[in-house]
């Protein structure tokens, strides 16, 4: 396998931390998947990545198609009876037409070319299917943590975002759905870490990446000891929230 041509690749290079120190997805989230949708035969997940949503939805659907632009990414996700790994673009799905009842995309609607991806949704998606697109921003820790990663954020590696980012920043409300729209609800995920779990997620950053590969040093350093200061003793274990946005709509 190989990335595909044209393909932006972010995440290849740290895989493995993504895999280890992403936050989980909320079952609830599943839950309402499954209830929005008729059937359930197959779900398609789209830039899977390393499978953070193919097995909770391999609980609840027959047959899971996982497709991934990145090799590497795929290298890291788990084996499942019911999951399929494909390595091939959002933009071009070997599914064949009318043949899937869910198409999720998790955290990875910004980075696609939404004309050629939506017109591949409405071709795999089954008459009454769901399309739904979510993603997280920002955690919050307490007043002191928020306040050094938002500096962390904005002012020590914001030069480094990619600008698709922007659009996951608005929730995903500046990309047009070409299908009628379903409401969503209000959900969140939680996440109980201690500082190591904490920068080893914030280390899975493309940005972090982005930044150290150019300077040449850990961008983390810069504010390693506010962050610290803010977070007490490194085994300390917090609660951590991140909100969800949900994008919604009806094949």
């Amino acid at each position: 396998m190989s990335e595909k041509p044209g393909f932006q690749d972010h995440f290849s290079g740290h895989a493995a931390g993504y895999a280890q120190f992403r936050p989980v997805y909320p079952a609830a989230l599943y839950d309402w998947l499954e209830a929005q949708t008729p059937g359930h035969a197959l779900a398609w997940d789209v830039a899977t990545g390393s499978g953070q949503a193919a097995i909770p939805l391999a609980e609840r659907y027959a047959a899971v198609f996982a497709s991934e632009a990145s090799a590497e990414q795929l290298r890291h996700a788990p084996a499942h009876p019911r999951v399929t790994y494909a390595c091939e673009p959002a933009e071009a799905c070997s599914l064949p037409e009318a043949s899937v009842d869910l198409v999720a995309v998790a955290q990875a609607l910004h980075w696609f070319d939404h004309p050629r991806f939506f017109a591949e949704v409405r071709r795999v998606l089954k008459p009454g299917g769901l399309f739904a697109a979510w993603c997280y921003e920002l955690m919050h820790v307490s007043a002191a943590v928020d306040a050094a990663v938002w500096h962390y954020y904005e002012d020590v590696i914001g030069a480094y975002w990619p600008p698709q980012r922007r659009l996951l920043e608005r929730g995903y409300v500046d990309i047009a759905i070409p299908l009628p729209p379903v409401g969503t609800p209000h959900l969140a995920m939680t996440a109980q870490w201690n500082y190591g779990q904490f920068e080893g997620y914030l280390q899975t950053w493309s940005a972090t990446q982005r930044a150290r590969a150019t300077l040449g040093m850990d961008p983390l350093l810069a504010v390693r000891p506010q962050l610290l200061a803010a977070w007490g003793a490194p085994e300390t274990v917090h609660a951590l929230v991140f909100p969800l946005a949900m994008r919604a709509a009806r094949g």
